[in-house]
């Protein structure tokens, strides 16, 4: 398994297994025996109950920081400051005083990264040759938000305009595309 979602449903499936399960030699299932009881248990509570913790981390140069062992980006004008995280079981929420900037599904394993190239585009544009190498673009590429479609036009940029601003042409593209609505059927592609 991969991903929480993953070992969720796995969770969900031995859920359902074990609704149907009997307890050495009782009549009833477990599953009949709490729809036996559901009705008497007290209703949830209107308000719901925050679970998550509420770290304040430091933003490294890299423009990441580090919660329960693993890495996260937050956008580039972050660096140097402290933000604070929510974090939750799955997932991670960053802000910025009450704005949210980040959020990031968790890694199952420590020593995990999750960085969003979309974080990094102001320091690329200053240093476009950084952009074929970085991590950020292998987990965009990994994830399938930069696509082949992407790839197809940068190579496209690089042929037109050479690779500096070739690639400073796509990393202005992407840019631009935040000001878009996003279609998740097909994905933006920015024209040379």
């Amino acid at each position: 398994m991969d991903t929480l979602a993953e070992l969720n449903a796995v969770i969900d499936r031995w859920d359902q297994e074990d609704d149907a399960r009997r307890i050495r030699s009782r009549p009833r299932t477990i599953g009949e025996y709490f729809a036996a009881e559901q009705p008497l248990l007290a209703p949830l509570p209107e308000e719901p109950f925050e679970t998550g913790r509420l770290p304040t981390p430091g933003v490294d140069r890299y423009s990441q920081i580090c919660v329960m062992m693993n890495r996260y980006s937050v956008p580039v004008r972050l660096i140097g400051r402290t933000i604070r995280v929510m974090l939750h079981a799955s997932e991670l929420v960053v802000y910025d005083g009450r704005e949210e900037v980040a959020r990031h599904e968790r890694p199952i394993a420590r020593n995990g990264s999750r960085l969003e190239l979309d974080h990094y585009l102001e320091a690329l544009i200053r240093k476009p040759g950084a952009l074929p190498g970085a991590t950020a673009l292998d987990q965009a590429r990994a994830a399938g938000r930069f696509t082949p479609m992407h790839d197809a036009w940068w190579e496209a940029a690089v042929k037109a305009h050479g690779e500096r601003d070739g690639t400073r042409a796509l990393i202005e593209a992407l840019l631009l595309s935040r000001h878009l609505p996003h279609n998740t059927s097909s994905p933006a592609s920015p024209q040379p």
